[in-house]
């Protein structure tokens, strides 16, 4: 029966992110996750708050959701660390098929 990666294991994540935004929040759309922040896209801080916001909704540290490809690019690669797929899914309230 699978269980959860093994803390050292990660799954990759597409999402698009969208800074300067109202408020932060994270939320499906089809295959990808399109995550909102406050912060400017300025030397780095929507970068970080992107990552922050997702660890904070996956319940992880932050040194558990690293930055993969796409640092000057809306759409970014991110590595998640110590969840599987559904996990991710789950804590984050995706459909099974998204």
């Amino acid at each position: 029966m699978p269980t959860s990666p093994r803390p050292s294991e990660s799954i990759r994540l597409t999402l698009r992110v969208k800074p300067r935004a109202s408020r932060d929040e994270v939320s499906v759309k089809g295959d990808r996750l399109e995550v909102r922040v406050t912060a400017p896209p300025v030397e780095g801080e929507a970068n970080a708050a992107c990552l922050r916001l997702l660890a904070r909704r996956l319940a992880l540290p932050p040194s558990a959701v690293t930055l993969v490809r796409g640092a000057r690019s809306p759409v970014k690669l991110v590595s998640v660390r110590g969840l599987s797929l559904a996990e991710v899914r789950a804590r984050l309230g995706a459909p099974d098929g998204a």
